[in-house]
Order: structure tokens, then C-alpha cells, then sequence
């Protein structure tokens, strides 16, 4: 079929093959067979000549792009391609003049309705009874949801990473800390133990496990919340955290994300703010306004601090801004004052209890 030639009126026409037929009724069954597979397949499976005008459009294909065969046949493939990908189709077309065969080509295609979508392309050659090349088969494989389970999982990785290289720097700090008030090397052991396991209580304060044996999140305060994941960074005998103001119950989901928070909190001030000296402090007040609860931490006693350069975010910064507006659809606000770090965290109250 030429460019500007008109499509087969009938669906069954649309769709016909462009290889050789099989002769005989045994041929017939097995070009139906085929036909039924074409056409039954979750996947697009699609053809067009070596002027990449559509020849066939399955009902995979009508479902992954909004087109209907109708619609597709007799006009260019371009209509599903996007137009800064439009240079992906004369390359496609020059190795199938080649006789190339593409195997996976992850790229984005558009749809009738405008909107993009992720799919894998697998391209083949189509020869006539001479062998001659005449057009190119294609079946496209919708991987939007391979895509973003890709990215949840590079995002796991970084995380496992970065809490990996936290907990070494972590590590070090506690000692240090512990160090400062140790008499002797048996003080100095006992004092970092007993900070190690505090910290450990913080990681299983949220989860409860159950007569399976698998872990669940459980309800708890955010006072408790709060003692919990400070308590290895503060002094017993000389507090140097303060916590005052309200309550309010934490639910199961969004505890986890809380703990991450603070904890990150709690680390950072201990490499690099105001637990890092032994005269730093750290204020941590609870208020509700309006319908929303707010968590106050101030910093002060510790090294200067200044804010990160230009527009550079950290991991832990990034980390931070997906709990708060994805997970507990709070705010989150930073001000590296001269005389430390203060930080606002506030999170709606039906977000935090739900």
C-alpha cells in the first residue's frame, strides 16, 4: 500500500498478512491460528510497509494507543510517535532495509488522547515470497509500571546506602559522645551500648511483630516517638535535649515516615551540629495550630552552620521532602541560623493519626 492510498474499509482487511500464505486448508488453519494469536495478545502488534504507513493494527494495539484500526491504518506510524523522538523512526526504517531484527528498545510513544507512555519495541523484518524486504512488524510491551517499579527500587538502593553510611558515621558519633562523660575503657564500653541499644529500641519502636514472625507497623505517641530516637544522642546524667509542649497519637503509617524524619534530624546534629559539641543543645517543643500538629527542633551551642550551596539537595534532603509531601502531606522548613539549625515540621493532624 502506497502513502495517500485509502484504507481497507472492512477490520478484517486491515489486518491481513504480508508474508507468504500457506496453500491448502491445512495452510488456512494455520494463518487463522496465527491470526487469533495477533489478536488476542495483550501486547501492540502492528505492521507498515518500508514507508512506515501502517498496514495492520491489532486490538492490542487500539488498547495501548486509542486508535482504533480504522483510525491507524493508511496513515504514517508517526502519528504515535512523539515529535522529539520523531529521528528514532528513519533509523528504525534504515535497519530494517538492512534486514536488522530490534530486540527490546525501551522508548516513549504517544497515545491518540496526547498523553505518553513507556513501552519496549521489538522490530522484525517482513519479507515477501522472493525474500524481498516490504515492510516491518512491530509489537510494543507497555513498561510504565516496570519503569516506576525501577525507580522505587533505585531509590531503595540509594536509601539502603545512604542509612549504611550513616550508621558507620553514626557509630563513631555515639562513641564520641560516650566519651566525653567515660572514666575508664569499661564506662566508655557500657555508655556506647547502652546508646547503640537505644537506638536500636528507636528502629522497633514502629513495628510490632507478629505470631508469623513478619513485621507490622503499630500506633504510637509522638512524645514516645520522639524520646525514643533522641535518647542515644542525649546525656542521662546532663540532658541536652529538651522536650516539652503536647501529644497526639501516630498512626502505624505514618510512623514510619516520622522516625525517618527524625532520626535524620538526630544524626545530622550529631555529625555536624549541635550534639557534635560537647556544649550543644537541642529544643524540641510539640504544639498544635490549627489543624495541624508542629514539631519545633532549634539547635544551639554547636559550630557555625551554613545552608547548602546554590540549589544542592542531599540525599537526606531528598529523602526528607518525599516523607513530608508524599507520605504524611505535611511542610517541611529550614533556617541555618548563625547560632544553629532551626527546623519546622508540620504534618495534618488527620494525616498523622489516619
Amino acid at each position: 500500500m502506497k502513502r495517500g492510498s485509502q484504507p481497507p474499509s472492512n477490520r478484517a482487511a486491515t489486518r491481513k498478512s504480508l508474508g507468504r500464505r500457506p496453500a491448502g486448508a491445512r495452510g488456512v488453519r494455520a494463518a487463522q491460528h496465527y491470526q487469533a494469536i495477533i489478536e488476542s495478545s495483550d501486547d501492540a502488534i502492528l505492521s507498515k510497509d518500508l514507508d512506515g504507513v501502517i498496514l495492520s493494527w491489532n486490538d492490542g494495539a487500539e488498547r495501548l494507543f486509542g486508535f482504533s484500526a480504522e483510525e491507524a491504518v493508511g496513515r504514517p506510524v508517526t502519528i504515535i510517535i512523539p515529535r522529539d523522538r520523531l529521528d528514532e523512526e528513519p533509523a528504525i526504517l534504515e535497519k530494517i532495509h538492512r534486514g536488522e531484527r530490534i530486540h527490546h528498545f525501551e522508548t516513549v510513544r504517544q497515545r491518540k488522547d496526547g498523553s505518553l507512555i513507556d513501552i519496549s519495541l521489538t522490530i522484525s523484518p517482513i519479507r515477501n515470497s522472493r525474500g524481498t524486504i516490504v515492510g516491518a512488524s512491530k509489537i510494543a510491551r507497555d513498561i510504565s509500571e516496570l519503569k516506576k517499579a525501577r525507580a522505587r527500587q533505585h531509590l531503595l538502593l540509594r536509601e539502603m546506602s545512604h542509612r549504611v553510611k550513616n550508621l558507620f558515621a553514626l557509630s563513631g558519633s555515639i562513641v564520641s559522645l560516650s566519651a566525653r562523660s567515660a572514666t575508664s575503657v569499661d564506662g566508655l564500653a557500657e555508655s556506647a551500648r547502652e546508646r547503640l541499644s537505644a537506638l536500636a529500641r528507636a528502629h522497633s519502636l514502629t513495628f510490632v511483630h507478629g505470631i508469623d514472625g513478619a513485621a507490622a507497623p503499630q500506633p504510637t505517641t509522638l512524645r514516645s516517638l520522639l524520646r525514643t530516637i533522641i535518647a542515644p544522642f542525649d546525656e542521662p546524667d546532663e540532658p541536652r535535649i529538651v522536650l516539652s509542649g503536647t501529644d497526639a497519637g501516630v498512626s502505624a503509617a505514618a510512623a514510619t515516615s516520622l522516625a525517618l524524619l527524625l532520626h535524620e534530624f538526630a544524626t545530622n546534629a550529631a555529625k555536624y551540629g549541635a550534639l557534635s559539641s560537647a556544649s550543644g543543645t537541642v529544643k524540641l517543643v510539640i504544639a498544635e495550630e490549627s489543624d495541624a500538629i508542629v514539631v519545633y527542633w532549634t539547635e544551639r551551642g554547636g559550630p557555625r552552620v551554613t545552608p547548602p550551596e546554590g540549589n544542592e539537595e542531599g540525599f537526606g534532603g531528598v529523602l526528607s521532602r518525599i516523607a513530608v509531601a508524599n507520605q504524611l502531606g505535611g511542610e517541611i522548613a529550614r533556617d541555618w541560623k548563625p547560632e544553629g539549625l532551626a527546623i519546622r515540621l508540620s504534618v495534618p493532624r488527620s494525616r498523622l493519626g489516619a
